[in-house]
């Protein structure tokens, strides 16, 4: 049975992938969907504001795990709760395919009560996914939390793949006598079928979540390495990511982890990595999304389209180079995060400078804000992988703060913006088929 292509470990890296690509592509599906769903529903724009909104209240989920942990140690069965968070998911997900447009009369007037309110359901799974996926990977080797983190990239790349077969934000400029109109194109296919292939998504992480449960049972009691081969293995982990064997830890193990005590956890270097994630993750995750469209549209809706996809792209491709590439240096780390943050200060710059940046009609101007955004999403992803990695080596807890970090990180990036941008519009967007710098 161990021969068998069931127990192989290039099986089990896939379906760590696939775990991890549901763990944010409820949220990030919702706002690929945007430009589509405000066509409809009476919020208008107003209705990115909304999500902020719910995403923030989504952090509860966050919140009670965390106090669980801390008051009641042990007391918190990981695997059933991501079982009920992923069925929650796929049950909401489905009802969001079916009832998305509909409204109510809330006050005097139309709200989209069903939206919002899945909404925040979808919300509460991704913030919640945080804190529990990720301890659950301390039952596996090193190596199979960088497949975790491709997964985690692929739950953004994936939907934007959608939305561009979808055809989301085609326009054309048409030449009218009192000037040019912007008449934007029909999708391919309905907001309804891009929900079902969410849906569809989150059942095959699901599903793959089962299955690495069934793995773990039929594998940990038969599995009992000692403690020489299992440091053996972790150096030739380090050679060999993806072709190492090891089988994940027993439930037994894990237990002992999490009443261990965790004050050797807090020292000035894991401190110092957890600060750089919440960095990393409150830009990558908060600020720079909030102005990308401010960033990119000037420069014209390609632009816009490329830097989302191919920084998609540059985010599982960061975390694929660190399965084979680990920097372990926290001098190294951190100059990797001072490259990452002048990036990111390049194009908060354009943001603030639109609807007329520098270099504007240059295709100069065009491939740096490209190039910008794949450097800085590639840099940050790679060190959220190797700061992950670095982590899971300090135990369970370890992967649990890990978790808390990139989600206050993120809650905070999202917050800050909100009145920056929603509130007192401090950006202003480019008109599309409309030149105002002349």
């Amino acid at each position: 049975m161990a021969d068998t292509w069931w127990n192989h470990a290039i099986v089990t890296h896939i379906l760590v992938a696939l775990f991890g690509m549901g763990s944010w592509i409820s949220v990030d599906s919702i706002w690929v969907e945007l430009p589509v769903v405000v066509g409809v529903l009476p919020e208008g724009w107003n209705l990115p504001a909304y999500i902020s909104v719910l995403i923030a209240f989504g952090n509860l989920g966050p919140v009670v795990v965390t106090l669980t942990h801390h008051f009641a140690p042990g007391w918190l069965n990981e695997r059933l709760a991501i079982h009920i968070i992923q069925a929650l998911a796929v049950v909401a997900s489905a009802f969001l395919a079916l009832f998305w447009s509909q409204v109510a009369m809330v006050s005097g007037e139309l709200r989209s009560v069903p939206f919002l309110l899945l909404t925040f359901i979808l919300s509460l799974f991704c913030c919640t996914s945080n804190v529990t996926f990720l301890p659950f990977m301390y039952r596996y080797p090193p190596q199979y939390i960088r497949t975790f983190f491709v997964g985690q990239g692929l739950s953004a790349l994936f939907p934007c793949v959608v939305a561009l077969g979808q055809g989301v934000g085609k326009l054309e400029c048409i030449e009218k006598s009192n000037g040019t109109e912007a008449h934007y194109l029909k999708e391919n296919f309905p907001a309804q079928i891009f929900f079902w292939i969410l849906t569809v998504m989150l059942v095959i992480s699901a599903t793959s979540f089962l299955a690495l449960t069934y793995r773990v049972v039929i594998q940990a009691p038969a599995e009992e390495a000692p403690k020489a081969k299992q440091e053996m293995g972790n150096t030739e982990e380090e050679t060999h990511p993806l072709q190492n064997g090891d089988s994940p830890v027993s439930e037994e193990q894990v237990e002992v982890e999490k009443q261990a005590p965790v004050v050797a956890f807090w020292t000035s270097r894991n401190i110092y990595m957890l600060l750089l994630l919440g960095i990393s993750n409150a830009l990558t995750n908060g600020v720079l999304p909030s102005v990308q469209s401010f960033t990119c549209l000037p420069y014209g809706n390609m632009t816009f389209h490329l830097s989302v996809v191919l920084g998609n792209i540059a985010n599982p491709l960061a975390c694929f180079v660190a399965m084979f590439v680990i920097l372990r240096s926290s001098v190294g780390l951190g100059m990797m995060s001072i490259g990452g943050i002048i990036f990111a200060a390049y194009l908060m710059a354009l943001a603030a400078l639109s609807p007329c940046p520098p270099l504007l009609g240059s295709q100069f101007g065009v491939a740096l804000v490209i190039l910008s955004w794949i450097v800085f999403t590639g840099l940050f992803s790679y060190l959220k992988v190797v700061v992950g990695t670095l982590l899971h080596e300090a135990g369970h807890a370890a992967l649990l703060w890990c978790g808390v970090f990139i989600q206050a990180g993120s809650l905070i990036g999202a917050l800050t913006m909100f009145p920056m941008v929603s509130v007192y519009q401090v950006f202003q967007r480019a008109r599309d088929c409309t030149d105002v710098c002349s």
